[in-house]
């Protein structure tokens, strides 16, 4: 919901068959069939190239829980959706108060609008604020009866709203089937983040027969709109050429629009691009600083690749302490690499024990994150 970082968020579609496997040999190999996120990983290649990215599923962002306080305004979500509809004439106090963290004048401002005119707007912020629990008792069941308000009144982001929380139970029971209309009535009026997981609904295949050129096309909506989990999405489906023709280009472009709004997966699989010039000018040396800006974000792929990269001098300079250390903490992560298993033998017995003591305050982060 919007007031949880104005993220889409279908916990439930936990296994969504969208995969995305770049080839990142030089000269790039074909890509391999789309598989599940289950699937075994191919055999570390015997190059010193990053190695293909494996396949990956484009999760949805799980239903976001109550935050300390609420994210700056974006479009998609009630919060951004309470800004008066008017002539824009008087200033929303409701909605600034809410963005201030003053969650009991929002809430009094809101009912003050509600009364006057029956405001959908302002009964979405109610339902944000109950939903939160932000200046008063969270109430799920309280949240979903303003949400359906306001949705009643054609408010898209209390559709949206309420959509999650008919997906997860919450206010009322699990129904996917009202969900599913509700993220479909939402995406029809312009609201990105629905069109995202409606999307993602035709694309897992269980609420819907799985369509992927439906996917796409609801997932062009969002991308357009400026939903970086869509372009994301979307680039996968133009580099696999499904539900669109193959298009290695605009799979590079949307990649990397996806990139620079932080979706990490976007980042590694850009950066993969760079590596090997598919669909944009070959740029080692980005390469190597977006695997890099993707590792230290914790991902073991992009760690896996930038280890290679310091190993083999590609993009940077080589530096075999910092090509094990990025290989020992994309190992803790589950990313194994033989390659690198090798060449860290190789090395002497100060290197080794350099790498190992600046890996290891990221592995103890590791292990706790898994305890």
């Amino acid at each position: 919901m919007s007031g949880h970082g104005m993220k889409s968020g279908l916990a439930v579609c936990a296994t969504v068959l969208l995969v995305s496997a770049a080839a990142a040999q030089t000269p790039p190999a074909a890509s391999p069939p789309p598989r599940s996120p289950a699937a075994s990983k191919p055999a570390a290649p015997k190059s010193a190239a990053p190695k293909a990215a494996a396949p990956k599923p484009a999760a949805p962002k799980p239903a976001a829980q109550a935050p300390a306080k609420p994210a700056a305004p974006q479009p998609a979500g009630p919060a951004a959706a309470s800004a008066p509809s008017g002539s824009g004439q008087q200033p929303d106090l409701a909605y600034g108060a809410f963005q201030r963290g003053y969650f009991l004048t929002a809430f009094h401002e809101a009912t003050k609008r509600i009364n006057a005119n029956q405001d959908p707007k302002a009964m979405t912020l109610l339902g944000e604020l109950y939903a939160t629990g932000l200046g008063v008792p969270a109430e799920d069941a309280k949240a979903a009866e303003w949400y359906s308000l306001a949705a009643a009144r054609g408010d898209p982001a209390a559709m949206f709203a309420l959509a999650m929380l008919r997906f997860n139970g919450r206010g009322g029971p699990r129904d996917r089937n009202e969900a599913a209309r509700l993220l479909a009535s939402a995406a029809k009026l312009g609201h990105a983040a629905a069109a995202y997981d409606l999307g993602l609904l035709y694309l897992d295949g269980q609420q819907f027969p799985q369509d992927f050129a439906r996917a796409a096309e609801l997932f062009r909506s969002a991308a357009d709109a400026g939903n970086a989990e869509a372009q994301y999405a979307l680039a996968t489906l133009y580099k696999e050429g499904r539900g669109v023709p193959k298009d290695l280009k605009e799979a590079a472009r949307l990649l990397r629009l996806a990139a620079v709004a932080e979706i990490i997966d976007a980042q590694t699989e850009y950066a993969i691009a760079l590596f090997n010039g598919t669909g944009v000018a070959k740029d080692e040396a980005a390469a190597a600083k977006l695997f890099h800006r993707a590792a230290v974000r914790g991902s073991p792929i992009a760690q896996n690749r930038l280890a290679r990269l310091l190993s083999a001098g590609r993009g940077v300079a080589a530096d075999p302490v910092e090509a094990i250390k990025w290989h020992l903490i994309a190992k803790a992560g589950g990313e194994s690499d033989a390659y690198l298993d090798e060449f860290a033998e190789k090395q002497t017995p100060e290197v080794r024990a350099n790498a190992k003591r600046a890996a290891q305050p990221w592995i103890n982060v590791i292990r706790l994150s898994r305890s």
